[in-house]
C-alpha cells in the first residue's frame, strides 16, 4: 500500500496514528464493501485480530512502515486488518 503513517511513540510501543492509514474503505471486484479497523504490530495486533475474526470475515496486509523510524529499526513489520462488512439483500 501507499499509505502514509504518522508516528506516535511512546516508551514502550510504536503505534501507527488512526485516521492516517488512508483510505479507510474499499470495494473488492465482486462488489463487497471492506473496512479498515486497525493498522499495527505486535501483542495489540493479535488482539485485534483475534477479535475481528469473531465478528466476521478478514483480510490482513502488510502496511507501508516506511520512514518509520521504530519500525524500520527494529524490522518489525506492521499490518492492517480490514473487515467485510455484509450488505442485506
Amino acid at each position: 500500500m501507499t499509505d502514509k503513517h504518522e508516528l506516535e511513540t511512546s516508551e514502550s510501543a510504536c503505534h501507527l496514528s488512526p485516521g492516517s492509514e488512508e483510505p479507510r474503505e474499499r470495494f473488492d471486484k465482486n462488489g463487497n464493501r471492506w473496512v479498515k479497523v486497525y493498522t499495527g504490530a505486535g501483542e495489540h495486533f493479535k488482539n485485534w485480530l483475534e477479535q475481528c475474526r469473531q465478528l466476521g470475515e478478514v483480510e490482513v496486509e502488510e502496511a507501508n512502515t516506511k520512514g518509520l523510524k521504530c519500525f524500520e529499526g527494529s524490522g518489525e513489520k506492521a499490518y492492517t486488518i480490514w473487515l467485510r462488512i455484509k450488505t442485506e439483500k
